[in-house]
This record gives C-alpha cells, structure tokens and sequence, in this order.
C-alpha cells in the first residue's frame, strides 16, 4: 500500500457566494494543474477537518474540500438562529457542488467522502455524470429511512440505556406516532427553540446518543461526536435532525435504483463489517447495482476506520491518480 505523503497545506481558498444569502467556504490543496478531486465531508453538518491531509500525492491531485451550507466556516452558521435551514436541503447541496465546479472552471472531478457524504456524492453524481471521473467511498450511506430507524432506533437493542435516555428527553406526547421520524423532527424543532439553553441541552442529547452509537464499535473514540466547540454541536445537531428527519428529501431507495446512472464511473467502496450505525448491507446492495464499483469490507473496523481501511483508501487514490 502507498506511504502517507508529506502534509499538504491549502495554495487557495475564499467563500462562493450561493446567491440566496449563503456563502461556502472552500480551500485548494496540492498541484493547480493537478487531477481535480473534490472531498465531500459527513454530518451533515460536520464540516470538513482543518488540518494537512497526507492522503493526496500533492504533484499529481488538485484537492478541493469545503463546508457545505451552515457549517464548518460557511455562512451564515446554523448556531445562529437566524440561519435559514429551508434553504438547506440535499438539492440545494447538489448544486452548491455544481456551482463550486462551474466557480473553479473544473470539467470533471474524483469524489471522495465518507458517511453523510457518501449520500451526497451518490445523489450529486446521479443528477452530474458526466462531471464525475471516480468515486471513493467510505461507510457508506444512502439515508433511506430505513438506514435512519437504524441509527436512531436500531442501534438501541445494543445500546439501550443510551436509547432511553435519547428517546426520554422528548415527552412521549411530542414525540409524533412513535416511529423515529417524530422523534428525530421533535429534536429539529427544540434545534428551533428561541432559548439557546434548550438548543444546547437538546444537542448534548444528540451527540450523546451518536458518541454511544460509535464507541462499542472496533476502533471506537469515545466523544467523538460531542468533542467539538458548542457552535458547532448546534450547527451539526440543527443540520442533522433538519436533514435526517425529512428524509433528506430522498424516495426510498433513490440511490440505489439510480445506481445504473452511475455506470462507466470507477468507484471503490470501503466499509467496515462492525459499523453500527451504516449497516454493511447499504453498502453490498449498491455494489450489486452499480458494477463499476469494487467493494472492500473490513472486518476489523466499524464506523470509525481502521489503518487497512485509510490504507485501501490511499490505494485508490494512487491508482486513480493518473487516470484521464
């Protein structure tokens, strides 16, 4: 497998402005002439990591990352209440990535993200085929409603003291017709609550269930969710209950039965067989369907990673490096 290459600092970065009051941050990385590749980060909400990446062989990759809307250095942030989140929604995400494309005169791309981000590149990349040299995936999530009962239900038979606690901070009589989705727009509306006390507490809550989702898992960080700033535990609980208890405007099974529009894309899938929170079987079913794809499970990981799986990544990177 290929070494780590040295840090890689960004050459470039500014704000796109979206028209409609948003700005997104971006930054360039690595060789201007290089292979464009854009990093698509999870959440939704999260932000992508500030700090040198060393995935990228800087000579021959172009690295673009950003912060999709209301997070991250993006604005305005979803901590503040006046942040608009009916302007944030998965189409309004697609074509945040067509216009950054248009902004930064790419033709073609590599897509490359893990999580959330994985839904995101699967639904930009069937709207944008032809924008869209090679995919990499890790933990990979199409966002059906059945993949969100999962992690906010699911997960609860391995987890139930932490269930309870997640499912009890909102009265049982606000809490919709008892599937998660009433539970999940419960927390988005305490996300909307004018008294920033019970936004923080709601989205202590959150992040307590996701850092207990993540924990017992191979290679579990513990407060992997909640250690971060309290802005940005707003922003990503806002983000994600906004986003995961709508669906994120998704049909059922979108991205899988658009996986043919995906054919002639190289992709490859890396999963950890323990991911608590995206079952495996998300990704096996969109490798069936999309034949491009090569799929790579790891039985020594979960939702976190491990170093065969950074290193499977960093492989496909090398390999589709030189591709035209």
């Amino acid at each position: 497998m290929v070494d780590l290459y040295e840090p890689m600092h960004p050459y470039d970065s500014g704000f796109l402005d979206t028209g409609d009051g948003n700005r997104i941050y971006y930054e360039q990385l690595g060789n201007p002439e290089g292979k464009p590749a854009l990093y698509v980060h999870g959440g939704p909400g999260a932000g992508f990591p500030k700090r040198p990446t060393r995935a990228w062989d800087p000579e021959a990759y172009r690295v673009i990352r950003y912060d999709q809307r209301n997070c991250g250095l993006s604005t305005p942030h979803a901590s503040d209440p006046a942040a608009d989140m009916a302007l944030n929604t998965t189409r309004h995400l697609i074509d945040d990535i067509e216009r950054l494309r248009e902004h930064l005169g790419v033709e073609r791309w590599l897509l490359d993200g893990a999580s959330w981000g994985s839904t995101l590149i699967l639904a930009y990349a069937q709207q944008h085929p032809e924008r869209v040299s090679e995919i990499v995936i890790q933990a990979v999530t199409t966002t059906r409603r059945a993949e969100t009962d999962w992690l906010y239900r699911g997960v609860g038979g391995f987890r139930p003291e932490a269930w309870d606690r997640f499912r009890d901070f909102v009265p049982e009589g606000e809490r919709g017709d008892g599937d998660v989705y009433g539970l999940l727009a419960a927390y988005a509306r305490l996300m909307e609550h004018p008294d920033r006390a019970v936004r923080e507490q709601a989205a202590n809550e959150w992040l307590a269930w996701e850092d207990a989702v993540i924990e017992g898992e191979p290679n579990g960080i513990p407060g992997m969710y909640s250690n971060r700033e309290m802005d940005d535990r707003i922003a990503f609980v806002r983000i994600c209950s906004h986003f995961f208890s709508t669906g994120a405007w998704l049909e059922e099974d979108q991205l899988l039965r658009g996986a043919h529009k995906l054919a002639g894309i190289p992709g490859v899938l890396v999963h950890g067989r323990y991911d608590m929170g995206c079952p495996v079987q998300t990704a096996w079913e969109l490798a069936k369907a999309w034949p491009d794809a090569k799929l790579h499970v790891f039985d020594d990981s979960g939702h976190v990673g491990s170093q065969d799986m950074a290193a499977t990544v960093r492989q496909a990177l090398e390999d589709f490096k030189s591709r035209r």
